[in-house]
Parts: structure tokens; sequence; C-alpha cells
């Protein structure tokens, strides 16, 4: 373990006997773990860390440990659109913003001072006084970016991505009606919500539509 996490568990140990909490010797081992690890992984993927070193939690005990750790300010509890909670070491002290890949679910911490300081000069503007703030961008990291196709249904399309309609395979009947609807080869959409439960929700020429997911998995879009 790193010198600085070596402070960190033993912080942590204090805590858990002032807590009167159980297991600590097994709350003390996901710690380790979860410190050793550089990326933001949910409590899915620590347990199946946590499995490939021999060490077998129940999900739900693991998930129940990284709320602890983020509620004594150890670790960081960070939602993104579409995912299942993600945990960070909280580094008192220290911020940086995060590029988050929609379709692998890669995230990359960056820290740009000439967007910070930019932010700060909004703020003064505004005549706001800034506490905290966090920054997240969505989008394709390189390796999922390569592997796009150029040609796909719409039901493959992330939400918040815009793309191009090139052709309807939905027979006759229904393929005008999306005509009707604005749908047609050429027209741009921009992907809301991929439902289920519920209808493919899209936007097309400033208009909000609800279509079946069988529908748009027939329709052929390309991105923009």
């Amino acid at each position: 373990m790193e010198n600085g996490h070596e402070e960190i568990y033993h912080q942590f140990k204090v805590i858990f006997e002032e807590e009167d909490l159980d297991r600590i010797d097994e709350r003390l081992h996901i710690l380790k773990v979860f410190l050793d690890l550089e990326d933001h992984p949910t409590a899915a993927e620590l347990t199946s860390v946590l499995r490939d070193r021999g060490l077998h939690f129940s999900e739900g005990f693991v998930s129940e440990n990284l709320k602890l750790f983020s509620r004594f300010g150890f670790a960081s509890e960070k939602n993104f659109t579409d995912q299942p909670p993600r945990y960070e070491h909280l580094h008192l002290g220290s911020h940086h913003d995060h590029l988050v890949c929609v379709r692998c679910g890669k995230i990359i911490e960056f820290y740009n001072p000439e967007i910070e300081d930019l932010q700060m000069k909004v703020a003064r503007e505004k005549g706001f006084h800034p506490l905290q703030h966090r920054m997240e961008i969505y989008g394709f990291c390189s390796d999922c970016f390569q592997e796009r196709v150029p040609l796909m249904p719409l039901t493959m399309v992330s939400p918040g991505e815009k793309v191009r309609i090139e052709a309807l395979n939905n027979g006759r009947g229904m393929t005008r009606r999306l005509t009707d609807m604005g749908l047609n080869v050429g027209a741009e959409i921009h992907v809301i919500n991929k439902g289920r439960p519920g209808p493919f929700l899209i936007a097309v020429r400033g208009a909000r539509l609800g279509i079946g997911h069988g529908v748009a998995h027939k329709i052929m879009v390309s991105p923009v």
C-alpha cells in the first residue's frame, strides 16, 4: 500500500472501532483493495476484483462499505448518466473533472487550470461565491469511437448522441407514418432516452417523440 494510503487505512480503523462496527477486518480488507485501485469502480466491479484476490464478499456488503467510505470522507460517490454509482478516492484539497465514455463506462480524469480560471471568472461576474463544482463531459473514448460502425440501427445509439437517418426499413405503412412525424431519410435525430420500460424517446426538428423499440431498431442511422 502506498504511504499516503497507509495513513488513511489507520484512520479508518480508528473510525470503525469508534463506531463499534462488526467485521472490522473484512471491511479493512475491502478498503485496502479499493485504495490500491486507480480507477472508479462500481460495487460490482470492486466485488469482482476482491474475488480475483481471493476475498469473497457479497456485492451488498461491498456496496455498504463503499457508502461507508464516502460517509466518512475517504471516498466520493459519483453518479454518471445511465450508470450505477462509481467510487473514487477522495483526496483532500485536490480537484479534477471527468471525461465519461457512454459506451464502455471508462472515466478519464483531467485538470485544466484555464477551465478552472474561467469558471471562477464567470462566478465573479455573476456576483457568485462558489464552494465546489464538478464538470463531466460525456462522449466516446478513443477505443469506442474507432469501433463505431458507419451505419447502425437507432437502438444502438447512446442517449445524448445525434445521428442522421439513412434508411427506413419499417414497411410501407409504418414508413409513411414515420415520415409524417418528420422521421424521413436525412433528418437528424437527438436521442433523449432509450426507455425500457417505456418508449424510445427522441427529438427531431425541435419536437419530442416516443416510438417503439421494434420500430426504432429498423431505422438505420449514421453518426453526425
